[in-house]
């Protein structure tokens, strides 16, 4: 999920408490690009709630497509190769996640390119494999994405990759627990499960209006 901290339209906060109140989440992961503040402060602010608990993660723009990191207690810098991405995760004891490998766009922003890493999710030490992708649109992406981890046996996972409230929770990973912890172990031993939920008109209509306004605030950047 996304915050303001990044290019996300909720703040930390309001990510925080519509997951808890309106959501039904147990866990979720705010992984914002190229920085791990928004995590920091969705956490922090997670800590005065019993259910909801927060790993703190980052969508990584390595210069061979995006890399999720969660667990994370530091940053990890942008435009790294995919396999020193996926090390400098692991080094701090985090887990690495192949983020919508087969998606790609002509699209470049300041930090890279904007696509998955490809084939190489079934090469590099992943954890994970994202297998739903919550995004509008990304139906082939997903399919393609089962199809590799039929063969790799990888955890799967089911990412909402929010970047608007409506998004929250349209992607899922169930696995056996309600905490961090539970979920690193289910991510460990392939004891996850992804679903994806079908999005309200409403929610499509601001899905358009973010994808309109990222649009023009990547062009002047």
């Amino acid at each position: 999920m996304h915050t303001t901290a990044s290019d996300g339209w909720p703040s930390p906060a309001q990510l925080v408490d519509h997951a808890a109140r309106r959501a039904g989440l147990n866990v979720i992961a705010v992984t914002d690009h190229d920085t791990i503040e928004g995590a920091l402060r969705a956490a922090e602010h997670a800590a005065r709630r019993r259910r909801l608990h927060v790993i703190v993660g980052e969508e990584v723009s390595s210069r061979d497509g995006h890399i999720i990191g969660l667990f994370l207690e530091r940053r990890v810098k942008p435009g790294m190769s995919a396999a020193a991405t996926v090390h400098s995760i692991h080094d701090q004891g985090g887990l690495a996640i192949a983020a919508h490998p087969f998606w790609r766009t002509t699209r470049q922003v300041r930090n890279g390119p904007v696509h998955g890493v490809g084939w190489l999710a079934a090469e590099l030490d992943f954890d994970g494999v994202e297998v739903e992708n919550a995004t509008p649109g990304f139906y082939l992406f997903n399919q393609l994405a089962h199809r590799l981890n039929l063969g790799l046996g990888a955890a799967e996972l089911g990412c909402s990759d929010a970047h608007i409230i409506d998004a929250v929770g349209r992607a899922f990973t169930e696995f056996p627990g309600t905490t961090t912890e539970a979920l690193r172990r289910a991510i460990e031993s392939g004891e996850t499960r992804a679903g994806r939920q079908r999005y309200r008109a409403m929610g499509l209509m601001r899905y358009a209006a973010w994808g309109l306004n990222h649009e023009r605030y990547v062009a002047v950047v």
